[in-house]
């Protein structure tokens, strides 16, 4: 297995989680000591390193923080969004399980940069043994000083509380996060203000996910130089690869961005289990695009994916082997998005369910003459009328596997009948 190239995992796994002590033994919170040294430089230091968010959405980390520092508030928050509800996605578990003082060092520095007193974690509420881990945590780092009142000794102050969601997918939105928190049922607002004007309670807040934040502490101590020798011009840095499905090594790794899809399936990966061939790939998580094994050499990088017809995302990789049936792959993510959508617009309450029961149609041979049409209709507009990304996105499995795969639905439906579609 080639070796990976570790900068938010660096040294996971070789310390105790828990204790600051030994997170400052390997250098620990240096990056956040150099942000308190010279506050001013902070946003400029991150935005030359070209740092992207790692939650999918892919938006210049240093240009968010800008819009949240020039913003005049009694009160600014951090928000890490830990509500890594995508199926399959388990990059930002390994960060708090095994490293979590470096995410509270990058909650911190992004603090100092905009003028923010208090922190929150957003964590999934199916993460309860990282929940234990991050309080203990927090405890030990608090009564190091590095967190709470007077962070180092520099009379800045900037503490992290916990707080647990309700097991609501679409409150990885970070406007339903935000109504989650604040106690409200956990669904999209209306877009702006955005949250970095007008975000929790009303104040300026940024919301980054674990895997971004985590990043700070070593371009801060390393230089944004540094941070731009590894991945690509338009996305420098590395970037955790979550790879499951038919692999016969599933997990999380770290590499540059623009390692292809083929080193990770075949040099990280390992192929697939017991000789079978590979047959197809979801990039980017549930909402992600089913792409053929012939795409296999596309770069996982944001604008390569983009032009591949693939999908950049959270990260990670579903490979599907040979056996693998695409309706049911189809029919599995459309039942989740169904039953994950908030309700609150209706193309995704109403679409989302009509998706679904046309791919059962297609998979059962009853679909009617005509369905092939609305169901690329239906995904259009959803892809263009949806509050959220949710809806947004649900259809890109669909539609990337009728780009990709023009016949499966025809081989796969009138089994009886001599229809044809018009």
């Amino acid at each position: 297995m080639m070796e990976q190239v570790r900068v938010v995992l660096d040294h996971a796994g070789d310390i105790s989680p828990i204790s600051s002590e030994e997170y400052l033994r390997i250098g620990g919170y240096q990056g956040l000591k150099k942000a308190l040294e010279a506050t001013e430089t902070i946003i400029d230091t991150i935005k030359a390193s070209g740092l992207r968010g790692r939650g999918g959405a892919g938006f210049p980390t240093g240009l968010k923080l800008s819009f949240t520092a020039n913003t005049q508030a009694d009160q600014k928050y951090i928000v890490c969004n830990a509500d890594e509800g995508e199926p399959g996605t388990h990059k930002d578990r390994i960060i708090m399980v095994e490293i979590p003082h470096r995410l509270f060092e990058g909650m911190a520095i992004a603090a100092v940069a905009v003028g923010a007193s208090q922190g929150y974690i957003y964590l999934r509420a199916e993460y309860p043994y990282v929940a234990t881990i991050l309080e203990q945590a927090l405890a030990d780092a608090r009564r190091q000083g590095l967190i709470g009142s007077n962070i180092m000794g520099s009379g800045v102050d900037f503490d992290i509380q916990l707080f647990i969601g309700a097991g609501s997918y679409v409150c990885g939105e970070e406007t339903a996060l935000l109504d989650s928190m604040e106690g409200k049922r956990g669904e999209p607002r209306f877009k702006p203000p955005f949250p970095g004007v007008q975000g929790l309670w009303g104040r300026p807040t940024i919301i980054n996910n674990v895997e971004t934040l985590s990043n700070l502490p070593a371009i801060m101590v390393k230089g944004p130089k540094w941070f731009r020798s590894m991945g690509t011009e338009r996305c420098p840095g590395t970037k955790l690869f979550t790879l499951c499905g038919n692999i016969a090594h599933p997990g999380v790794y770290e590499f540059p961005v623009g390692t292809t899809i083929r080193t990770l399936f075949e040099e990280v990966g390992g192929g697939c289990p017991r000789g079978k061939k590979l047959m197809a790939v979801q990039t980017g998580g549930a909402s992600g695009n089913i792409i053929p094994a012939s795409l296999l050499d596309t770069p996982m990088d944001i604008d390569a994916c983009a032009e591949a017809g693939a999908t950049f995302g959270a990260g990670d990789l579903m490979f599907m082997d040979e056996d693998s049936c695409l309706l049911d792959v189809l029919e599995n993510l459309t039942e989740f998005f169904e039953e994950e959508s908030c309700g609150k617009c209706t193309p995704c309450r109403e679409g989302n369910t009509q998706l679904l029961r046309l791919i059962r149609e297609f998979r059962n041979g009853t679909a009617q003459e005509g369905d092939l049409n609305l169901l690329l209709e239906l995904s259009n507009v959803m892809r263009g009328g949806c509050l959220c990304g949710l809806g947004q996105s649900s259809p890109n499995p669909i539609l990337s596997v009728l780009r990709f795969y023009p016949d499966l639905f025809v081989e796969n439906s009138y089994r009886k009948g001599d229809l044809a579609y018009a």
